[in-house]
């Protein structure tokens, strides 16, 4: 067996690789396009060769999804944390919940594009799409407890947890849209807030308090 410390040594280095090749690929993608993207331009913007890459990913596709995954990874890491900082203070009301965690999920150009190429291209692939959807249903997954945690501080019960998520995510991305293409126009955000506000009640419940005859 390999020494504790060489194995270390290796990951590191490895985790290392995989971090300066998706930083490239983030800046190919956002000024090439994924369509238009190449592992020799990758790995070009990342001081590797081919191998290096592909001793790391076997595609294209595959970094991508690892790029999502690490991005989604640090999105809900960001919302549970704004959550919670909101719990520390005084009894969190709705409004402030949901402004937090319209915040907490924040919108940018360049992964937006990114992000509408990529499923444009995993829409043409049966096997990517499938992928794909899995992907987006986990993060939602990951995501839920923290919110129906937040909403149960507020005095709200989620009865649907998933049909919550999914509603979170249409608002997500028919408003990131709009945001894209007015990204001064405060109106456009304030409207995208008061979009999440109005789902979540239309999708949680106030909690129930003792009534008459009831122990």
């Amino acid at each position: 067996m390999m020494p504790a410390v060489g194995g270390k040594r290796v990951t590191r280095r490895r985790e290392e690789t995989r971090a300066r090749l998706l930083a490239a690929a983030y800046e190919v993608f956002a000024e090439d396009g994924f369509g238009r993207a190449t592992v020799e331009r990758v790995c070009e913007r990342a001081g590797f060769t081919r191998g290096a890459f592909y001793s790391n990913f076997t595609s294209l596709d595959e970094l991508f999804l690892a790029m999502w995954e690490q991005r989604s990874a640090a999105m809900v890491a960001g919302v549970a944390a704004a959550l919670d900082e909101l719990a520390a203070g005084a009894e969190p009301g709705l409004t402030a919940m949901v402004a937090r965690f319209e915040q907490a999920v924040p919108v940018e150009e360049a992964w937006y594009r990114i992000t509408a190429e990529f499923t444009t291209h995993a829409l043409r692939n049966p096997a990517l799409r499938r992928v794909t959807a899995a992907r987006e249903e986990a993060i939602v997954a990951a995501l839920m407890p923290t919110v129906v945690a937040a909403l149960a501080r507020t005095g709200r019960v989620v009865p649907d947890p998933a049909a919550l998520g999914r509603a979170l995510v249409a608002v997500h991305d028919g408003t990131s849209l709009q945001i894209v293409l007015a990204p001064d126009d405060p109106a456009v955000r304030r409207e995208r807030t008061e979009l999440f506000r109005r789902v979540v009640l239309a999708y949680s419940t106030p909690r129930r308090t003792t009534t008459e005859g009831n122990p």
